[in-house]
C-alpha cells in the first residue's frame, strides 16, 4: 500500500492525528502535570495548617481534640476522622500505583505489519519533527497503529483528579465537626459534673433532713401509741363510736407499723452476742427477762461486749469484789451480774412497765448512765426524761464536782440505736414473735401442716416440725438464730455448740425454746416454745402435745425439764 503523505507548510511536522504524537510522553507529562498538583495542594495545606500531609493533618487535629476533650468524649471522633483519613490516604496511593503501572508499562507491543512497533514509530516521529522540511511517508496500518495507539494513550493516561485538594478540604470539615461535637461533649461533661456536685450536696442535706425526720417520726410513733391506748379504753366504754374507733385503730396500727419498720438498727456484735446467754440468765434471775434485748443494747454503747467489765459496772453499788472505779471488775461474767442488778433497780424507779413504755424505758437507760439519782431527780423536777435535761444535770454534777463533764448526756439515743425491739408492736417482732406466731396454730391436731412443710410424706412425731415452722415463719432460721430440726436431740446439740444453752432450774425469757426428758435417761424427747415464766411456773406452747397444738405449764424446776435454748433475737 502506498504511503500517506503531508506536505510540510510551516517548520514544524503535523500529523493528522494529534492523539498518536509520543503517547509515551503524553502519558509522561499527564502524571507530571498530576503529580505537581498534588504537591503544590499538599504545601498549600501544609502551609494552612502547618502539617505535611492531609492524613497527618487529620490525624494531629483530632489527637488534639482528644486530649483537650477528654478520651471519653473524643474516641468515636478520632475513630470517624481516622477511617476518612486512612481512606483518602489509600485512594491517592491506589491512583500514585496505577500511575506508576501506566508508565512502566509498554503502551503497544509489536505491530502486526512488517514488524513496526510504537516504539520504532515514535523514534520516527520524534526524528522527523526535530529535521528538515520533509514529507514523512506513514503505511495505513502503520497509521492505523499509531492511531490505536494514541487512543489507548488517552484512555489510559490518568484523569485529572484533584483528590488531594478535595480530600483535604473534606478531612478539614470533618475534623471541625468533630471539634464541635467534642467541645459539645466537654460542655455535657462539666454539666453532668455540676449536676454531680449539686446532687451531693442535696444528699448531704438529705441525710441531715432525714436525721431530723427520724427524731419525728419516733416522735409519731410514741403518739399512736398513746392514741391506740386512748381508743382501746373508749371501746371499753362501748357506745355508737365503736365502729368509728374501730377504723381508727386500723389507721393508727397501720401508720405507727410502717414508721416502726422504717427504723432499723445497728448490728449487735460478735462479743455482745456471745455473752446473751449469760444476759438472760441474770435478767431472769433479777425479774427483768423481756428486757434482755435491752441490756444487750446498753452492753453494746457501754463496750461492745469486750474486755473483762463489759457492762461496765465497776462503779455500780452492787460490786463488792473489785474498786470501785472504772474498768475495775475483771471478772466478765461478774460485770454482766452487777449491771444486770443495777440496770433492774434503774427498771424498777423509773417505773418502766415493759420494754414497750419507752418515755420510762429511757428514764431507765439514762439512770443506768448517771445514777439512779437522776431518775428522781429528773421526775421531780421535770416528770421523767427528756434530751434537755439529761444535758442540764450533766452540766451542774461537772459545774458541782469542778469536772469537765459528767456522763453521756446523749446516752440514750446511743443506747436506742443498737435497740430494735422497743416499738407498739414488740408481741408481733423481738422476742415475742416466735410466741404470737406458735399460739396462732393453737388446735391445729394432727400437725400435718408442719410435717409435710419440714418435707415428710407421711405423719411423723411432729414437735420439733412445729418448732421450726415457727421459727421459719418469723425469719429466724434464714438469719441462723435457730436450727431447722425434726429430731429433739439434733436441735439440743445445736444450741449447746452454739454457747447458747441455759440449764434446767433457771428462769427462761420468753421465745426460748424448752427440751424435755421424760424419761429421765438424758435423752431429750421433747420440744416446745416458752410463752413467759413468772419465777415459778414456765407456761409453754407445744406442738404434738396430745397430737395438738396446746398450752402447757411446769414448775420451773420440774426434773422433766432439760434446759433452754436461748434464741438471739
Amino acid at each position: 500500500m502506498k504511503d500517506i503523505k503531508e506536505k510540510v507548510r510551516d517548520q514544524n511536522p503535523k500529523i493528522r492525528n494529534p492523539a498518536s504524537r509520543l503517547p509515551k510522553e503524553l502519558v509522561r507529562s499527564a502524571m507530571l502535570e498530576t503529580k505537581e498538583k498534588s504537591r503544590m495542594a499538599a504545601d498549600k495545606v501544609g502551609r494552612e495548617t502547618g502539617e505535611e500531609s492531609p492524613v497527618e493533618y487529620a490525624g494531629n487535629r483530632i489527637e488534639r481534640v482528644e486530649q483537650r476533650a477528654g478520651k471519653e468524649s473524643a474516641s468515636a471522633a478520632y475513630r470517624g476522622g481516622k477511617k476518612l483519613a486512612v481512606k483518602t490516604y489509600e485512594k491517592l496511593k491506589e491512583q500514585r500505583q496505577k500511575q506508576k503501572e501506566a508508565v512502566a508499562a509498554p503502551l503497544d507491543g509489536e505491530t502486526g505489519n512488517g514488524g513496526t512497533s510504537a516504539r520504532t514509530e515514535q523514534a520516527r516521529a520524534k526524528k522527523g519533527r526535530t529535521g528538515t522540511k520533509r514529507s514523512i511517508k506513514v503505511k495505513p496500518e502503520a497509521e492505523k497503529t499509531i492511531k490505536e495507539a494514541g487512543n489507548r494513550a488517552v484512555k489510559t493516561a490518568p484523569r485529572m483528579v484533584k483528590a488531594s485538594p478535595v480530600s483535604s478540604q473534606k478531612v478539614k470539615t470533618q475534623a471541625i465537626l468533630q471539634k464541635k461535637q467534642a467541645l459539645t461533649s466537654m460542655r455535657a461533661a462539666r454539666e453532668a459534673k455540676r449536676a454531680a456536685m449539686g446532687s451531693a450536696q442535696a444528699a448531704r442535706q438529705s441525710a441531715k433532713t432525714a436525721k431530723t425526720t427520724a427524731r419525728g417520726l419516733k416522735a409519731m410513733a410514741e403518739a399512736a401509741a398513746h392514741a391506740v391506748k386512748a381508743a382501746f379504753a373508749a371501746l371499753m366504754a362501748g357506745g355508737s363510736a365503736v365502729f368509728v374507733i374501730l377504723i381508727l385503730i386500723v389507721g393508727i396500727i397501720g401508720g405507727a407499723a410502717f414508721l416502726g419498720n422504717s427504723q432499723s438498727s445497728e448490728a449487735l456484735s460478735a462479743e455482745v452476742l456471745a455473752h446473751t446467754p449469760a444476759i438472760q440468765r441474770y435478767a431472769s434471775e433479777f425479774g427483768i427477762p423481756e428486757y434482755v434485748p435491752v441490756i444487750q443494747a446498753i452492753m453494746m454503747q457501754e463496750s461492745g461486749g469486750r474486755g473483762t467489765d463489759p457492762m461496765q459496772a465497776s462503779e455500780c453499788p452492787y460490786n463488792t469484789q473489785y474498786p470501785n472505779t472504772p474498768g475495775a471488775i475483771q471478772d466478765a461474767d461478774y460485770s454482766i451480774k452487777v449491771g444486770v442488778q443495777y440496770y433492774a433497780d434503774c427498771v424498777r424507779e423509773a417505773g418502766c412497765e415493759s420494754p414497750q413504755d419507752m418515755d420510762k424505758l429511757k428514764l431507765s437507760l439514762q439512770g443506768y448512765n448517771y445514777g439512779n439519782g437522776y431518775i428522781s431527780w429528773a421526775i421531780r423536777n421535770h416528770g421523767g426524761y427528756s434530751e434537755a435535761n439529761a444535758l442540764q444535770f450533766s452540766q451542774e454534777q461537772a459545774a458541782a464536782h469542778g469536772w469537765s463533764g459528767y456522763g453521756d448526756p446523749e446516752y440514750v439515743p446511743h443506747v436506742l440505736r443498737y435497740y430494735s425491739g422497743g416499738g407498739l408492736f414488740a408481741g408481733l417482732f423481738g422476742n415475742g414473735q416466735m410466741v404470737t406466731i406458735a399460739k396462732s396454730q393453737l388446735g391445729n391436731e394432727g400437725g400435718q401442716k408442719f410435717w409435710s412443710w419440714y418435707g415428710f410424706d407421711s405423719r411423723e412425731e411432729w414437735c420439733a416440725c412445729f418448732v421450726s415452722w415457727c421459727a421459719d415463719q418469723a425469719g429466724l432460721i434464714q438469719r441462723g438464730a435457730v436450727p431447722k430440726f425434726s429430731l429433739c436431740t439434733d436441735g439440743k446439740n445445736w444450741f449447746q455448740n452454739q454457747g447458747r444453752w441455759q440449764g434446767a432450774g433457771s428462769m427462761p425469757s420468753p421465745g426460748a425454746i424448752i427440751f424435755f426428758d421424760w424419761d429421765h435417761d438424758g435423752t431429750c424427747d421433747h420440744v416446745g416454745i416458752v410463752e413467759r415464766c413468772d419465777g415459778t411456773t414456765v407456761y409453754t406452747v407445744e406442738g404434738n402435745s396430745g397430737d395438738a397444738v396446746r398450752e402447757r405449764s411446769y414448775a420451773i424446776r420440774s426434773d422433766s425439764i432439760m434446759g433452754y435454748g436461748m434464741v438471739v433475737y
